[in-house]
């Protein structure tokens, strides 16, 4: 057997700017960004795209609405409020980055209550400062589950988005897929020395990449990253969700947020295409994090009764229901609060990033393309063929859960 000082000898060095570790939404939005600015950057996944937080997104480009339910706009209202102009550029081709041929499901999320909070909502709406964020929408333009004379709440039309994620995952990944590369999680090894990555190893592969920085957008997985480094701060939080996907064959899209007393919807509501030609509702908002003390079973039921009592017209027909559990990865706040907005903070000779929302992943290319132009980091490397096979695009939750 080699020792590690014989294997390191015979292993082939290969030297780029920049290494990305992660190849969720905000590792690939980075990955562009940097190649755009002329730095030779790659990007690691151990898994498949967008396989961690991306996938199991509602796909929604918030602008900050929902945070301002409480009557006030807060300051994470704030920090994303530019998003969705962002993205919808970038959809269009003329943006930061090519999302061309992703695919929008709805040009709008909505926002709607039940009769009894009609005053509310439009005390609520009537906020100056809440203008060019919402509007008014008339009766023949309400969604169709919205038009049924059973439905006496009020409904708004907000700036968002809604995505079809996957379709996103491969706008980002096609143009620069020749620098995406799938390394097994056991065979990466980070050698450090002093506190600072001197190189990552791949033992089998008999490869070393070295790199000026190392950037970590593994979402959950940048925990493990970083105590392998041996990195202490930032900590890393995870905030729970259980959500409910139902999956049927009503030709019904819905794109909403329900609104009750509180500062949270009770459920927010999105609709996606599946593979044989049927829709899958996923459910999140209140529904979700309540939903975490809950069981399978007790989460199901509960998310039909709340949908028997908002939308009892609706009937989707071949009901499955299912439920997911997933942690949204964060940098640690107090009392495991929600962040405000994307983070990016150095680590001796690499940056730590989570985008906390996937909207704000444009914000958190942002830091990083300012953290690297504060430490003088420049384009030197010169482009190198690298060895390894290229990650998949992973499926979406609705195909695999059931």
């Amino acid at each position: 057997m080699l020792s590690q000082t014989s294997l390191s000898d015979i292993m082939q060095t290969i030297h780029t700017d920049l290494i990305i570790l992660g190849g969720g939404i905000a590792g690939l939005w980075l990955l562009n960004r940097l190649r755009t600015q002329g730095y030779q950057a790659i990007l690691l996944e151990t898994d498949e795209l967008g396989g961690g937080q991306s996938i199991r997104s509602q796909g929604i480009i918030h602008g900050g609405t929902k945070y301002a339910l409480n009557g006030a706009l807060t300051q994470a209202a704030n920090a994303i409020a530019d998003m969705p102009a962002r993205w919808k550029q970038c959809l269009q081709g003329n943006g930061e980055v090519d999302l061309s041929s992703a695919e929008v499901l709805s040009e709008a999320h909505f926002l709607w209550s039940k009769g009894s909070l009609a005053s509310k909502m439009t005390t609520f709406f009537a906020s100056k400062a809440l203008k060019g964020r919402v509007d008014d929408i008339s009766l023949q333009d309400r969604p169709q589950v919205f038009q049924h004379k059973q439905f006496r709440g009020s409904l708004y039309k907000l700036n968002e988005l809604v995505l079809n994620v996957p379709s996103v995952i491969r706008a980002l990944s096609t143009p620069h897929a020749d620098y995406i590369f799938r390394v097994n999680r056991d065979d990466l090894d980070i050698s450090c020395d002093k506190g600072e990555i001197t190189a990552l190893e791949l033992p089998s592969q008999q490869l070393r990449l070295t790199a000026q920085r190392y950037i970590l957008t593994a979402g959950e997985g940048s925990e493990q990253l970083l105590n392998e480094w041996q990195i202490s701060q930032p900590e890393m939080q995870r905030r729970p969700l259980h959500m409910v996907i139902v999956r049927h064959s009503a030709n019904l899209p819905v794109f909403a947020h329900c609104i009750g007393a509180g500062s949270k919807p009770l459920v927010t509501i999105t609709s996606h295409p599946t593979d044989n030609g049927e829709q899958a509702w996923y459910l999140g908002g209140d529904l979700a994090e309540t939903g975490v003390q809950r069981s399978e079973d007790e989460q199901i039921s509960y998310a039909k009764k709340l949908l028997q009592d908002l939308l009892p017209w609706v009937e989707l027909p071949n009901a499955r229901w299912g439920t997911l559990r997933i942690n949204r990865a964060e940098p640690k706040q107090s009392a495991l609060s929600r962040p405000d907005s994307a983070f990016a903070q150095p680590v001796a000779n690499g940056i730590i990033g989570w985008p906390t929302k996937l909207a704000l992943a444009p914000d958190m290319s942002d830091q990083v393309l300012s953290l690297l132009n504060e430490q003088g980091i420049k384009p030197t490397a010169t482009e190198t063929d690298i060895p390894l096979p290229r990650p998949q695009i992973a499926a979406p939750v609705w195909e695999t859960l059931f």
